[in-house]
């Protein structure tokens, strides 16, 4: 799971065993960040997945006040600023364990150092 902030295009990576823990991920990171800055999460931009459409999300974002916004299914266009986090996460990851000569395994650590720099 890759959370982008709209304006400053700053990212956290979350790596997730299955796609069920996204909403419990989510919701602790809204807490931690509206906590963190205080600041309140207004909007949640996403794909049409269904780990973004569950009753448990539905429930959260409603008494959070956050409104959500789901792209067209089977237009990434809309949804061009994740898409593009995604593609230079993924690109730079591979090139760091192409040139490290490190073995797939250590795929998630590429990940988060990439996300990080």
């Amino acid at each position: 799971l890759v959370i982008t902030v709209d304006y400053s295009r700053f990212s956290w990576v979350f790596f997730l065993a299955t796609m069920d823990e996204t909403a419990s991920v989510l919701k602790t990171f809204i807490g931690g960040l509206e906590n963190l800055l205080s600041l309140k999460v207004k909007i949640i931009r996403c794909d049409n997945g269904t780990e973004f459409k569950n009753v448990d999300l539905n429930q959260f974002c409603g008494l959070k006040g956050i409104k959500r916004e789901f792209s067209v299914p089977r237009t990434p266009q809309q949804n061009g600023i994740a898409e593009r986090k995604n593609r230079t996460l993924i690109e730079a990851a591979r090139t760091m364990l192409a040139d490290s000569l490190l073995p797939i395994p250590f795929w998630d650590e590429a990940v988060n150092t990439t996300c990080y720099v």
